[in-house]
């Protein structure tokens, strides 16, 4: 595959609500840290299947939620976890097609009011210039209100360092294959510019102040048990099937894999006691004075 192959996005739509499920601890969490008292209207940008939206919503007291997407399946999806999950009637959560990349006045005028809180988690980075998109974000936002970019962490581990198939750093190895992808994705995106500086600069450089940041740290140790054996299974056969067809593999570690994402093979990775998740995420905010 390579970085310039459309996402199948109606394809990945069971992936996205099971994010939105597995996630939804975390985003109740961060929900409550970011919803204030008088917040009135929420977005969402680039909302998958809208667990974000949703756990804002029940943070809220009352008034609008808008969760935004500019890819037609990734709405209906979102559409369709809010029927399911949502029968509040004292706040709205909605869902609008709008695309930050093509269309900016489409995003503005799905919002009636200037926004209390705006919402992005992992959309900003497949915008080719993402200082300009995070300043249009905060453009959106009332006096007081926050930007919040999720963006930003380090990336989930499950295997020790030797798992004694080909050369030890098998999963360090993947990542830096994906790192490698995702540099190719970002230098093919249309009027892609670098962003040579973090989160937090950027919002600075939005106009909003003050800036912060939260870090989540995510673990579970060994021995998982076996949902989440299975979860991990699932997440890096995902992987490396994402990355077979890069090149960016090689030979050798393509081998590897294949024996412990088997499970006919004796390496089978759910045989293994010792599997484990250990992540975190990073939660930038901004003020708009």
């Amino acid at each position: 595959m390579s970085a310039d192959v459309p996402v199948a996005w109606a394809e990945l739509a069971p992936q996205l609500v099971d994010a939105a499920r597995r996630g939804r601890a975390w985003y109740l969490t961060i929900a409550r840290e970011l919803v204030g008292p008088a917040d009135r209207l929420a977005v969402d940008v680039g909302c998958g299947a809208a667990g974000m939206a949703l756990a804002i919503a029940r943070m809220v007291a009352c008034g609008q939620v808008v969760a935004v997407n500019g890819h037609p399946a990734v709405v209906d999806l979102a559409q369709d976890h809010i029927r399911n999950a949502w029968s509040d009637p004292r706040i709205r959560v909605e869902v609008r097609h709008a695309d930050i990349r093509h269309d900016e006045p489409a995003l503005r005028e799905t919002l009636d009011r200037p926004a209390d809180l705006v919402w992005a988690s992992a959309a900003v980075h497949h915008l080719g210039d993402q200082q300009a998109a995070i300043s249009t974000l905060a453009s959106l936002l009332a006096p007081g209100g926050r930007l919040a970019l999720a963006e930003g962490g380090l990336p989930e581990q499950h295997l020790p360092w030797d798992v004694g198939l080909g050369d030890p750093g098998l999963e360090a190895r993947l990542q830096s294959a994906q790192d490698r992808w995702f540099t190719r994705m970002r230098a093919d995106l249309p009027g892609s510019r670098r962003m040579p500086y973090g989160g937090t600069e950027a919002l600075r450089r939005a106009g909003l102040s003050p800036v912060t940041t939260r870090t989540t740290l995510h673990e579970q140790p060994s021995p998982l048990h076996d949902t989440a054996r299975r979860a991990v299974l699932a997440h890096l056969s995902r992987r490396v099937g994402w990355l077979r067809p890069t090149g960016l593999l090689s030979a050798g570690d393509l081998d590897a894999w294949d024996c412990l994402l088997e499970p006919a093979d004796e390496q089978w990775l759910r045989h293994r006691g010792d599997l484990f998740r250990l992540s975190a995420r990073s939660v930038h905010v901004g003020v708009r004075p």
